[in-house]
């Protein structure tokens, strides 16, 4: 089974849609392994956006994700990767398919609600900083 971790940034937390976000998973029979609510510090939001640093947005893109309350989610299931990404839509919330998350709810490029991994290596690392008390 492949796992992916999806955050539901403090957008999405406050404007109340995990319930509807998760449904948009297990809909496509993912499963969800451990999910926690968290306020994100500085010190983790940079190590997760650190491929960001030094780019003109990094700095607002810190300043959003610790603004508030996130929902941090390992989701699992064949392909779990792929479908996450699929089901969120583009970044873009203008370009995102109308039945993804984001073309449904989204409305901003860097307020658009969720994160999901992009790749194995990332959802392995992202996975280790965000559950550093689950073994995989």
């Amino acid at each position: 089974m492949e796992k992916t971790l999806v955050l539901i940034k403090p957008d999405g937390v406050q404007r109340g849609l995990i319930g509807s976000i998760i449904s948009f998973y297990e809909k496509k029979s993912l499963y969800i392994i451990a999910l926690k609510m968290l306020r994100a510090d500085k010190t983790i939001a940079q190590m997760h956006y650190n491929e960001h640093e030094g780019k003109e947005y990094f700095g607002d893109l810190i300043d959003y994700i610790t603004e508030g309350r996130i929902c941090a989610m390992i989701v699992g299931g064949e392909d779990a990767i792929e479908i996450v990404r699929k089901i969120n839509g583009d970044k873009n919330p203008k370009l995102a398919e109308m039945g993804s998350i984001r073309g449904i709810y989204a409305d901003d490029r860097t307020r658009n609600l969720v994160h999901a991994s992009d790749n194995e290596e990332n959802a392995k690392r992202e996975i280790e900083l965000w559950f550093p008390e689950i073994k995989l």
